[in-house]
Order: C-alpha cells, then sequence, then structure tokens
C-alpha cells in the first residue's frame, strides 16, 4: 500500500505516492533527488508557499498555483501553470502536451543543466510570481476539436505534469482511456474514472493493464 505524501520532505524520502515503486530504489524521485534538491532550493528562496498538491511538490502564491515541481522518468521538471504569458525570447519553455494552451515546461536532465542556467530559471520564477501578483485574469482556455472529455482537459490543464504523463502513453492506452472516461454519463462520474486511473497513467499503463 502506497502512502500519500504530506510535506515535501515526505515526497523526497518516498516518492509521490501514486504507484508501487514508492519508497524504493526504483522510484523516480530517487533518480531525480540530486536535482529536485537543487530546483527546490531556487524555489524556496522567492516568497512562493511551498505545498503538496497530487503528491508532487507544489509552490502557490495567495493560494494559486504558480510552479509544480516533477519528476518523470526522462526528466525533472519545472512546470509553469500559466507559462504560456512568460516572456520566452529563447524558447526554453515547452508544452506539457499536445492539448496544453496555458501551461508550459521546463526540463531538465542533469544537475549541470541546472546550475548553468540558474539565472534563467530564477527569471521565468520571477516572471511567474510577478504575474500572479499583479491579478491579471487567467486567459479562458479553449475548447479542443478531439474526443476529450472536458474533466480530463480541466485536469490536464491544472497538472502539467499528469498531462505530460498521459501525453507519454501510446497511442492504444490514450484511446483506451479515452473511450472508458467519455463513456460515463455523468461529470462526477468521469472525474471519479479519471482519478482513479491517475496512479496507472503515471506508471505509463493501460486502464485495463494490472
Amino acid at each position: 500500500m502506497t502512502v500519500k505524501p504530506e510535506t515535501v520532505d515526505d515526497y523526497l524520502l518516498a516518492g509521490c505516492g501514486r504507484c508501487s515503486l514508492g519508497g524504493t530504489p526504483e522510484c523516480k524521485v530517487h533518480r531525480w533527488s540530486a536535482e529536485l534538491l537543487l530546483l527546490r532550493a531556487l524555489l524556496l528562496e522567492t516568497d512562493l508557499t511551498e505545498e503538496i498538491k497530487w503528491g508532487a511538490p507544489c509552490y502557490t502564491l495567495g493560494g494559486k498555483n504558480v510552479i509544480i515541481l516533477g519528476a518523470l522518468k526522462g526528466n525533472v521538471s519545472l512546470s509553469f501553470f500559466r507559462g504560456h504569458e512568460l516572456d520566452d525570447a529563447t524558447g526554453l519553455l515547452e508544452k506539457s502536451g499536445e492539448n496544453s494552451q496555458i501551461a508550459r515546461v521546463m526540463r531538465f536532465h542533469d544537475v549541470a543543466s541546472i546550475t548553468t542556467q540558474k539565472q534563467t530559471i530564477l527569471a521565468f520564477i520571477q516572471q511567474a510570481i510577478a504575474l500572479e501578483a499583479s491579478g491579471k485574469a487567467k486567459p479562458v482556455v479553449k475548447a479542443v476539436e478531439m474526443p476529450y472529455p472536458e474533466e480530463l482537459l480541466q485536469i490536464c490543464e491544472t497538472h502539467p505534469e499528469f498531462e505530460e504523463a498521459f501525453s507519454a502513453l501510446t497511442p492504444g492506452r490514450q484511446r483506451g482511456y479515452l473511450i472508458y472516461f467519455s463513456s460515463a454519463k455523468q461529470s462526477k462520474t468521469r472525474q471519479a474514472r479519471i482519478q482513479k486511473c491517475m496512479p496507472k497513467i503515471f506508471e505509463g499503463k493501460g486502464w485495463n493493464e494490472y
């Protein structure tokens, strides 16, 4: 039985609690521990508040989500909830998934890529803080012309790490989830199905795989 972290220290010690690998050497959080610690240190230099949301370190301002720190199999990332509004002349911020309209991600593959870009990273973080502090309204998310249920789009938009994990699934696995989610008639049932499937999605499994 996995245990969800209550603090970022818990997260660094035993992982996100979303799969059976938590607390073991195979946990992806342990794979990226040095990189996560470096990025966390940068975030703690700011006025952001550190919390745990969706089993990952999330940094907020006045109760609003600004940045989430995440670890996947191939990289560690900073996900900016309003990243598309940031000034990114160098093109370092990427969409977390093909359906992402607002969130943007900066990915890292080693300690060196973080230390050499420290000032750039801090500049993006300060931009994101200033944007949230300005009180500027968040843009309305436009409907996407593909068979994604609205509940899934909403979770992807507010949880970039999840969208990245879903986008990394094979097309067949994605299609299986979309059929399963969309077949529910009520919104609350679709939401419940998505929440229930999140651990398997983070593990890269299809909805009928165990």
